[in-house]
Parts: C-alpha cells; sequence; structure tokens
C-alpha cells in the first residue's frame, strides 16, 4: 500500500501559519514513520507590486495580534511593515522551493527560518539579500542559493505550487490534506490546535 501523503498548503509570509508552526512539526514528528508530510507553497499575495497602505497596515497587524494571542507565537509589533514596504510573497516562496531543489530536506527548514526572521525579527523577507542570508544560516551556500534561487526554473517550479494551490481548491492558509491512493481528505483548512489535528489524522489513517 502506498504510504499517505499529508499536503501542506502554506505560505511563509502567512500569519496564521506561523501560529500553526509549532503544529506542523509536532505532526512531522509524531508521524514520520506513518506518512510523508510534503510542503506546497500558496503565494498568498504573490506578485503585489504597489506599497501597503496605512489601512491595510493596520488590519495586517489586527491579525498578527490575533495570532500571537491564540497561539503564542512571538511577534516583532515595533516597526513592522514600515512605510513603502510591499507585501509580495513570491520571493519568499521561491526562496523555499529554490532550497527544496538543492535539498529536499531544506525546504521546511527555511521556510522555519523564514517565518521567524519575518514575525518574530522584523526582517524584510522580500528581499533576496536577506533571503540569501537566511539560506546560509542553515547551510545552504549562498552563491549556490542565488543563483537557483535567480533562475527561471525556480519561478517556473514556484508557480507551479501556486497552480497546485488552485487545482486543490484551497483559497486559505493553512490548508492540511491527507492522500491515500486516489483519496483526498481536508484535514485543516485555517488554524487548529495540534489535539484536535492530530485527532482528525488519527481518525482518516484507522477508517
Amino acid at each position: 500500500m502506498n504510504t499517505p501523503i499529508l499536503w501542506y498548503f502554506a505560505d511563509p509570509m502567512c500569519s496564521w501559519c506561523w501560529g500553526f508552526s509549532p503544529v506542523i512539526e509536532a505532526v512531522r514528528d509524531a508521524y514520520r514513520e506513518r506518512m510523508q508530510v510534503a510542503l506546497v507553497l500558496g503565494g498568498l499575495r504573490s506578485g503585489e507590486t504597489a506599497s501597503m497602505t496605512a489601512k491595510a497596515r493596520d488590519e495586517i497587524l489586527h491579525h498578527w495580534h490575533q495570532v500571537h494571542e491564540r497561539t503564542g507565537q512571538p511577534f516583532r509589533f515595533e516597526h513592522a511593515l514600515p512605510d513603502g514596504f510591499i507585501y509580495d510573497t513570491e520571493p519568499a516562496c521561491r526562496a523555499v522551493v529554490a532550497a527544496g531543489g538543492l535539498d529536499p530536506t531544506h525546504s521546511f527548514t527555511l521556510f522555519r527560518a523564514i517565518q521567524s526572521a519575518f514575525y518574530a525579527e522584523g526582517r524584510d523577507v522580500t528581499q533576496p539579500d536577506t533571503l540569501s542570508d537566511l539560506a546560509a544560516g542553515i547551510g545552504i551556500d549562498a552563491a549556490v542559493f542565488t543563483q537557483v534561487f535567480d533562475s527561471d526554473d525556480a519561478r517556473a517550479k514556484t508557480q507551479a505550487h501556486f497552480m497546485r494551490t488552485r487545482k486543490a481548491g484551497v483559497c486559505g492558509f493553512p490548508t492540511l490534506i491527507l492522500q491515500r491512493g486516489e483519496r483526498l481528505d481536508r484535514i485543516v483548512a485555517g488554524y487548529m490546535p495540534l489535539n484536535t489535528v492530530r485527532a482528525e489524522i488519527d481518525r482518516l489513517l484507522a477508517a
């Protein structure tokens, strides 16, 4: 029988995905021997070109406070989303794709590093230099990473992730879909605590 696959649809610049980070890591650890966990990059705000308005900033920071209060995940609110910030998530997603292309084990590691840098440290993870520095921080040669990150192949693969997300009918993050053979079951559409997620996974794996 084929090993079940848990598809994790997420974006490194999605605040609820940051809140969900401890949950998905606990799931990966708990079910390592029973199923594969695969990351699909969502493209939350892919291709954004306009600077964030003051109103949009206030709305997003409101969401960040909600995530912090519900999950306890750390956020740096002071000076967050400064004037002129363009909330384009494509570069961060492409960085994860590039890292995973070099070594599949790097995908989740760089994803977490980007999340932490953006939310907890207030770094601008839309910038290639920042992403290259984060890649180097997890052991990837910065020059090699930059070459792959800047490639047409990485751009095409990133768009393929976004297309897969749309084809799966995913319109919010985080989303978990369990695949067993041809059967697909949606487990999470939005943040859920670990006990709820595990109960649903256990129910479906036992079915």
